[in-house]
């Protein structure tokens, strides 16, 4: 295998892109499916191992390795295939591209990262670590090099299964006697350090060490010696984070302390309730603590005031001489240990060593190496990058990732695209990390409403992540989704559903059905196919991926809402209303629960809610709906937000179903009057509000006027859509029927004839 760098003839090993304590990685290729992928080869069993231990960590190995591979989480590292070659067993794992956190902590010069980031990476996490505490699974050893931060800001937890695994191969007393516990002491809980119970309990406080470091740039007990920083988190309260750090959020801090109880029975009850307080957190009112503050920091013990000065969170001063502690104070297999590297060690302790082939997977390992792709032997060499350069390119880079997620898509538009120019002068244009900032300078056009911009640029980076990285790339494939997605906000949605479909087929092929990205496409084309009026298709497939989700990731998750919230819609499509209606209000409970009432996501499906009633001639009950809903949407997002303005274009069409014309009339102008000085008088939400005031004018009679407002929304439709669009043709059909009323019947005819004339026939 040395040799040849084939395993089990079909994976093609290219190079080592990390070492550690329990295995390198390799960069390599399935030669079956064709596709890019990581090998994780375990260290050798070798002719010395016992044989019936050897026996035994085989079996283990299969039970952890089908375990890991059953894991199909956005926020977990997909296992594709495991076994053994020449006594080496390895994995087979999703390639990744991007950085773990210790690397960009070191990237950063030790300094902590972004609070959005911080925010935003604990988010993800707590949401990843839900569901793999559903299935039943612990991480046990889940510290900053475990935890990756892909290119696009996602967030993946690596290694399940794997702790346990190294447990085996050498690292627990019950197997080999060495005596030596896993985990590394900047990240273990105070149950692991005493070896107690560890449930999942035990990952969240390896997360608030985790947190508390990227967040500060050390971790809670930044000590030299293994016994202090043990005892540290056995019987010291970390200094809350923002003595290190003042402008981190009072909430934030909150959080982090709680996951650092010293008792699991301290700490959120669970990583989905941990989710939960960041977001509410993080977009509403602070919340309260879940659990007594006592629980959080408990006074110093005897033993720990004995010895000296209490052990500070983040201290980096020289610590008293902990072999002083009786040797009952700490389990035996701490005696000896040598601290390991923590996420901020010295760049010399992440410094790729110089490679050795003739040591193949046997040799000696260290630390995780950043990931460093060959340059293909087509393209001539280019002159290597000064590497300030390029940190200062990768932080740029993070930066405009932060602006998106605060909303500020006009900001990181801009530092996405010099981003993009600079990496592209330097790299090259088919670089892995020019297409990545490509990609998010395509995808604030399109959050800029700049579809066709947003769909040349999606273009570009398809075509050259194709030419890198392979057609069924996963980030290939991320690219042409995104192209599907603006062909369809261009109305292009036949071209849109032959892109979806083409992808779907390669994510399937991959990744398999139940991969969260091959969810997450099927649920496109679910959505794609209403837009082309295959709504009886279009309910079926949404039905079946918000079922898979619901398995997979929970009935509440924010995916598996998204998904039921689309049934819904094409519910209503269908005219089964009150399907719809109870299935809006079940979405909307669930989204209350998780990410609070006044979420943009809860309002919306309260807005359906609404939509549902009136459908159901329920009027008086929506219109007090939308009464409250206006209040609310005033109150968190301002009287001229544009979701506002459609809550209270909702109060008014039920006015106008229950008869209260006057008042829907006026409610219609002044909606109107606001959408077209904040929206333009362009504007497709302006132009449904100057159709309602049309509505409401015909029904009061006063139809002259009515055929003004009616003419002055096909025009404009015409003029922006086109003559044959759904929309345009509307308007002229409204036209028409105000000719009619107004006893104008041959241009009423004529009008009739030429919208007749315009619309495709039936399929």
């Amino acid at each position: 295998m040395a040799e040849t760098r084939l395993i089990q003839g079909r994976y093609r090993l290219h190079d080592v892109i990390g070492r550690g304590g329990m295995g390198e990685v390799w960069r390599a290729t399935d030669e079956s499916l064709g596709r890019r992928v990581a090998v994780k080869c375990l260290r050798p069993l070798g002719p010395q191992r016992d044989p019936d231990f050897t026996r035994v960590l085989r079996e283990r190995f299969r039970r952890e390795a089908r375990v890991a591979a059953s894991l199909q989480h956005r926020g977990v590292t997909v296992v594709h295939d495991f076994g053994e070659s020449e006594g080496v067993l390895f994995l087979v794992m999703e390639l990744l591209e991007g950085h773990n956190l210790s690397q960009l902590l070191e990237e950063n010069q030790q300094h902590p990262l972004p609070v959005h980031d911080v925010v935003d990476i604990a988010e993800q996490v707590a949401d990843a670590l839900a569901y793999t505490h559903r299935q039943g699974i612990v991480h046990r050893d889940l510290k900053p090099a475990n935890i990756m931060r892909l290119g696009d800001g996602a967030v993946k937890i690596c290694d399940f299964g794997i702790a346990r695994l190294g447990a085996d191969i050498g690292f627990t007393s019950r197997l080999t006697g060495t005596g030596i516990a896993m985990g590394t002491p900047h990240y273990m809980s105070p149950e692991q350090i005493s070896g107690g119970e560890v449930d999942h309990r035990s990952d969240l406080y390896s997360l608030g060490c985790v947190l508390y470091e990227i967040a500060t740039g050390a971790p809670p007990f930044d000590l030299d010696d293994a016994w202090a920083v043990l005892v540290g988190h056995r019987d010291t309260p970390p200094r809350p984070l923002r003595t290190h750090r003042a402008e981190l959020p009072d909430y934030l801090d909150r959080i982090v302390l709680d996951l650092l109880a010293k008792t699991p029975d301290g700490r959120p009850t669970d990583a989905g309730d941990l989710r939960r307080r960041i977001v509410t957190a993080r977009t509403g009112p602070a919340p309260a603590a879940v659990h007594a503050p006592a629980a959080t920091a408990p006074a110093v013990t005897t033993a720990t005031a004995h010895t000296g000065p209490a052990v500070t969170g983040g201290a980096t001063a020289t610590a008293t001489p902990w072999a002083a502690f009786p040797s009952s104070r700490l389990p035996s297999w701490t005696r000896g240990m040598t601290v390991g590297h923590k996420a901020t060690a010295g760049s010399a302790a992440l410094r790729r060593p110089a490679y050795d082939p003739s040591v193949g997977l046997t040799g000696e390992w260290t630390t995780a190496l950043p990931a460093v792709r060959p340059a293909e032997p087509s393209v001539p060499a280019r002159p290597a990058a000064p590497a300030e350069l390029l940190a200062v390119l990768a932080g740029r880079h993070r930066a405009g990732l932060g602006l998106g997620r605060l909303g500020r898509w006009d900001e990181a538009r801009d530092v996405h695209r010099r981003v993009a120019e600079d990496r592209e002068r330097v790299l090259g244009p088919d670089h892995t990390d020019t297409l990545a900032s490509r990609y998010e300078y395509a995808f604030t056009l399109s959050r800029l409403s700049r579809p066709a911009d947003a769909l040349r640029e999606f273009g570009r980076v398809a075509e050259g992540r194709a030419r890198t990285l392979g057609a069924d790339h996963p980030d290939t494939l991320a690219a042409r989704q995104e192209t599907a997605y603006v062909l369809g906000r261009l109305g292009r949605h036949f071209e849109a559903h032959e892109v979806y479909a083409a992808v779907l087929a390669s994510r399937e092929r991959t990744m398999g059905p139940d991969h969260p990205d091959t969810l997450r496409c099927r649920h496109n084309l679910a959505f794609n196919l209403g837009r082309l009026g295959r709504t009886e298709e279009s309910y079926r497939l949404a039905r079946e991926v918000a079922e898979a989700r619901a398995r997979l990731l929970g009935a509440d998750h924010p995916d598996t809402l998204v998904t039921r919230y689309e049934v819904a819609s094409t519910l209503g499509r269908l005219g089964r209303w009150s399907e719809a209606l109870s299935t809006y209000r079940d979405v909307e409970a669930a989204r209350c629960s998780v990410l609070g009432p006044d979420h943009p996501a809860t309002l919306a499906a309260r807005y359906e809610v609404g939509i549902c009633l009136g459908r159901l001639g329920r009027g008086a009950e929506a219109l007090e709906l939308y009464r409250d809903l206006v209040a609310d949407r005033t109150r968190v997002h301002g009287p001229e937000d544009p979701e506002t303005l459609r809550a209270r274009h909702g109060l008014g069409v039920n006015l106008g179903r229950l008869a209260r014309w006057e008042e829907a009339l006026a409610e219609a102008r002044d909606v109107c009057a606001v959408r077209e000085r904040v929206l333009g008088a362009e504007h497709p939400d302006s132009l449904l509000s100057r159709r309602e005031v049309a509505v409401c004018l015909g029904w009061l009679d006063r139809w002259e006027e009515a055929l003004t407002a009616y003419r002055q929304v096909a025009e404009v439709r015409e003029r922006v859509l086109g003559a044959d669009h759904p929309d345009t043709l509307t308007g002229r059909h409204d036209e028409a029927h105000c000719l009619e009323r107004l006893g104008r019947h041959a241009e009423a005819v004529d009008l009739y004839r030429r919208v007749a004339a315009l619309r495709p026939p039936p399929p």
